[in-house]
């Protein structure tokens, strides 16, 4: 699975860039990948699931 590279930011509804670094063995569901917020500067650590679809 994949990490989104960006999220919108909760607070100010600005754009989040992951901050993380992918673990070697690639990134599974319930991993954690922090994302900073570019406009308000909030970090937000996210819990990785998988996709309904796949």
């Amino acid at each position: 699975m994949d990490a989104p590279r960006t999220i919108t930011c909760v607070d100010c509804g600005g754009t989040a860039h992951l901050i993380s670094y992918e673990p070697d063995e690639g990134w599974e569901p319930g991993d954690v990948a922090a994302y900073r917020c570019e406009d308000c500067n909030d970090r937000w650590d996210i819990e990785l699931s998988a996709d309904e679809d796949g």
